[in-house]
């Protein structure tokens, strides 16, 4: 675990640092699909991600889903630390977008390193920094473009994420992230296909444009 930590982490964090992660941290392993954290969980841990990329969603009062933003290997999820030090229930769902390992880091550690280790807080305060950026930009994305654009967009994300521009995805769960319907997303999927931006399969989607 320790060659995974200095991979990804050594260029941020200290070597002590990385010896208490090591030593304390709780290796998870999950697969495409699991539910990492669900709406309403209280949060005790917060995880460091080592490997893969997951999906946050928010879910509305009748259980319709959007995406907010993918958390990707080094990255952690700000909104779990607000959860843990604010003891707080969860106000999103995280999923595992591909297969993924990482490191659940206990809450109490989280706090006291802050003042411990100035490369935590440097860590912390720029994960809060990059998910503002990300909340700002799917706001953005909702209120000023129009679907088909929404709908590139993201499609190229996932794309990123997964690092292949072949997706395996039903338009079905491109509408749920989408919070729209089936039929709207099948009618500009093949709009895009026309415009040459994409290659629609049976069961995929070959991102063309990136």
């Amino acid at each position: 675990m320790y060659t995974e930590l200095s991979h990804n982490f050594a260029y941020l964090f200290e070597d002590a640092l990385l010896k208490e992660i090591e030593t304390i941290g709780v290796f998870k392993q999950f697969k495409a699909e699991d539910t990492i954290i669900e709406l309403g969980d209280f949060i005790k841990s917060m995880p460091l991600l080592l490997s893969g990329a997951i999906k946050i969603l928010r879910e509305d009062e009748n259980g319709e889903e959007l995406v907010l933003y993918y958390l990707e290997k080094g990255d952690t999820c700000a909104m779990t630390l607000s959860c843990c030090m604010g003891q707080t229930k969860s106000k999103i769902r995280a999923v595992a977008e591909t297969d993924v390992s990482l490191i659940l880091l206990p809450k109490e550690k989280m706090t006291e390193w802050l003042s411990s280790y100035k490369s935590w807080q440097a860590f912390i305060l720029e994960s809060y920094h990059n998910r503002v950026e990300e909340l700002l930009e799917a706001v953005d994305t909702i209120a000023f473009l129009k679907m088909e654009d929404r709908i590139f967009k993201y499609l190229k994300d996932k794309a990123m994420v997964n690092g292949n521009d072949e997706l395996a995805t039903t338009h079905k769960q491109i509408a749920e992230d989408l919070h729209t319907s089936r039929v709207v997303i099948s009618r500009l999927l093949k709009k895009l296909e026309n415009e040459q931006k994409i290659q629609l399969f049976r069961n995929s989607i070959k991102v063309l444009a990136l």
